[in-house]
């Protein structure tokens, strides 16, 4: 059986890269469809998906990393046999909220998340080797990509901030090894 990681956009997807990269997470490379994650939110629209799930004919399992989860997956008729389950690891309220964490600011974003998203308040307060956050996979790779252990510890914090999820999400830090 392969998993297919669907990331909802590419921040998330370069989150699930590094991670893979060093073998932070309860999967490797070879455990994935095409050996790779992907940026997608549905199968049907997106060819680099579709092409892989053409060849291969075994068994899988849907990996779906985002903030907005609340579409439902349509699985195209051709694959609906091959997909034996879907999962959903959610990230809410934003990615962001793990730089904030990573930053150890939680509490000051805490004092004005009614009136400013995670988002806004990262671009606002976080830079890293004098950038400022820009919303860019860049910058997560940047900020990230020598300090995988921040990182991880910032997915396993966010867990045990954040509480529960809708009963049908995981976190990203159950991915983790």
């Amino acid at each position: 059986m392969k998993y297919l990681i669907m990331c909802e956009g590419p921040n998330e997807l370069e989150i699930i890269k590094m991670l893979l990269e060093h073998d932070k997470m309860i999967l490797d490379s070879d455990d994935l469809l095409n050996l790779v994650p992907f940026h997608a939110r549905q199968i049907g629209s997106n060819a680099a998906v579709r092409a892989a799930l053409n060849i291969y004919h075994g068994e899988l399992k849907v990996i779906r990393i985002g903030d907005k989860l609340s579409d439902e997956l349509k699985i195209p008729k051709q694959y609906k046999e091959q997909i034996i389950d879907v999962e959903k690891y959610c990230t809410k309220p934003e990615l962001e909220m793990l730089l904030i964490i990573s930053e150890k600011i939680e509490s000051e974003f805490e004092k004005v998340k009614s009136k400013i998203s995670p988002k806004s308040f990262s671009k606002e307060k976080i830079q890293y080797n004098h950038k400022r956050y820009d919303n860019s996979t860049d910058f997560y790779r940047e900020y990230y990509g020598k300090r995988i252990n921040l990182l991880v510890d910032s997915i396993k914090r966010y867990k045990h901030l954040k509480g529960k999820h809708q009963s049908d999400e995981l976190y990203l830090a159950d991915l983790l090894k």
